[in-house]
């Protein structure tokens, strides 16, 4: 091949992949902001260590709509922002921010996520990418977080697991049913629109 064609084309997949590290980088700093922005709607639970909040949703939804690295890379800036200090995890009285949060009673819920979003996205695109599929997704990723956040808290404070199970899992098993339901609608719309928009328009 001709050196004058090659230099050129070079050029252009270095600035190509340039460009795409930087809109996964975009990406993965933007879905950290949703996530800690749903952190902070949360309802604290007299029984219960674990705050009522929307960061499970965040999660699986990025998950249904992220490839898989980038869905665990996001949630793991999350966890990196949270520990350096950032406000980004739930608030609670009883915990300090950064690192001592995530070593704290909620640690396993939060630590599961960057697992839950790939399993949630690697699911998600091996099967059918419609509501159903979507909803299956979720829900494997939600019983990932509640299963390592029952796990750690039941290991860190030495209580047994039916205590945990009962104060720290089946409380939140409702709400986290709506909010996977509502993260497959979301991605299967979003799915819906892409393929609509993305079908070539006849010509006259």
């Amino acid at each position: 091949m001709n050196k004058e064609l090659v230099t050129p084309m070079a050029s252009w997949a270095s600035a190509t992949s340039a460009l795409c590290r930087l809109r996964d980088a975009g990406v993965a700093v933007a879905g950290s902001a949703l996530v800690a922005a749903c952190a902070h709607l949360a309802l604290p639970l007299w029984f219960s260590p674990v705050p009522l909040t929307l960061q499970s949703f965040a999660v699986v939804l990025l998950g249904l709509l992220l490839p898989p690295g980038l869905a665990a890379a996001t949630l793991a800036v999350y966890l990196a922002e949270g520990a350096m200090g950032l406000p980004f995890f739930a608030p609670g009285p009883a915990l300090n921010g950064g690192l001592a949060h995530l070593l704290g009673p909620t640690g396993g819920y939060l630590m599961a996520y960057p697992a839950a979003a790939l399993v949630t996205s690697w699911l998600w695109r091996r099967g059918g990418r419609g509501f159903y599929g979507g909803l299956r997704s979720a829900f494997v990723g939600s019983v990932v977080i509640l299963g390592c956040g029952a796990i750690w808290l039941a290991a860190l404070t030495h209580t047994p697991m039916r205590t945990v199970l009962t104060l720290a899992v089946l409380p939140f098993v409702p709400g986290d049913l709506l909010k996977v339901a509502a993260a497959a609608a979301l991605a299967s719309g979003w799915q819906r629109v892409r393929l609509k928009t993305a079908k070539p328009h006849p010509t006259l």
